[in-house]
């Protein structure tokens, strides 16, 4: 599976960044991380009954199958990247917030699977809602003001004493987000120029609150090569593709909203100089895997394990993983795309 490799590149990465961004600052043990973003870090909740129809699948096998040896409701046979970031921190899994009854001493999970950038008003006026996710990062935002009002943070004026025992210690880790937004609008009168414009705006204005409100050490994820994922491959033509085999528009497409978005994060560095903000490229990490793929056991690159069709690709958006039509093949470890829905 590509989490445990992707994971390791981008702990490298950001521990060189850490290492040099601020030399003054000595590294610390985190006692605790927030994390958001959409399927990529979302773990443990229920399947959505508002989301994707895809989704109803999660708490079927074989999700989950190959760590906790059951679903778990990730969208993963194993775990999820903030599961390792949680191991490599000897802390436990993040429970998610709407969890009313977890333990969130070590941590809140407050990611949504399908999750936007962009608000859900925008897909409403749009005609956009059909099979997709309401929540956005409003929403998590929504919910981390109401967690944080829960432990007696107001504001760092207020109450810096209850907003310095949330943030001292804690990893902030922003997954990636926005990739939703694009597949979205896939068809409809909606640009993706009109999208990354939205979508960076969004992330950005939520990041730089989450700055205000006290946060110091702040881990940023860039998308993927989303021309690499299944869906992309299986709706393009086999003459759009670039120099790693995947769908060059898609890619070109996220690496721009990438360059971009790095941009933006320069600028926060600049405007809270006592925060450590860290850009990890999972762009070139999930490059890095698919050019070596072979060296790290993988046979098939772009054919989903669990999916539906047979085919090239094992792919049909009508039969995703978990659903009675779908089928899976081992060992899942073997393909970089162990399973496969309809947005992520």
């Amino acid at each position: 599976m590509i989490f445990p490799m992707i994971i390791n590149i981008l702990i490298l990465s950001s521990s060189a960044h850490l290492s040099t961004a601020n030399s003054e600052i000595t590294p610390r043990p985190f006692e605790k991380i927030y994390a958001f973003g959409d399927s990529y870090r979302y773990s443990d909740g229920p399947g959505s009954a508002t989301g994707p129809s895809s989704f109803a699948y999660v708490s079927n096998l074989p999700y989950g199958q190959t760590f906790f040896h059951h679903p778990t409701n990730r969208y993963s046979d194993g775990r999820l990247v903030i599961d390792f970031v949680a191991e490599l921190l000897s802390l436990p899994y993040l429970p998610p917030y709407l969890n009313a009854t977890a333990d969130k001493s070590s941590g809140v999970n407050f990611a949504v699977a399908g999750s936007t950038a962009i608000e859900h008003e925008f897909f409403v006026k749009n005609n956009l809602t059909r099979d997709i996710t309401p929540e956005s990062l409003g929403t998590q935002l929504s919910w981390f003001t109401e967690y944080l009002e829960s432990q007696g943070c107001i504001d760092t004026k207020a109450t810096p004493q209850k907003c310095r025992a949330v943030f001292d210690e804690a990893l902030i880790r922003v997954g990636e987000i926005g990739a939703n937004d694009y597949g979205y609008t896939v068809g409809s009168s909606v640009s993706d120029e009109t999208i990354q414009e939205l979508a960076i705006k969004r992330a950005t204005d939520f990041l730089e609150i989450l700055l205000y409100k006290g946060a110091k050490y702040v881990v940023v994820q860039g998308l993927p090569p989303t021309g690499c994922l299944t869906m992309a491959m299986y709706f393009f033509r086999e003459d759009y593709r670039d120099n790693i085999g995947c769908v060059e528009s898609v890619n070109k497409q996220s690496y721009s909203h990438n360059t971009i978005y790095q941009a933006k994060v320069e600028v926060l560095r600049k405007q809270f100089p006592d925060a450590l903000i860290v850009y990890a490229d999972y762009w070139n990490a999930y490059s890095t895997v698919i050019e070596n793929a072979h060296n790290y056991g993988f046979k098939e690159l772009y054919k989903v394990c669990c999916g539906s069709s047979g085919g090239k690709y094992n792919y049909d958006s009508s039969g995703p993983c978990g659903s009675p039509v779908s089928t899976h093949t081992t060992p899942p470890f073997q393909y970089l795309l162990s399973i496969k829905k309809k947005s992520q």
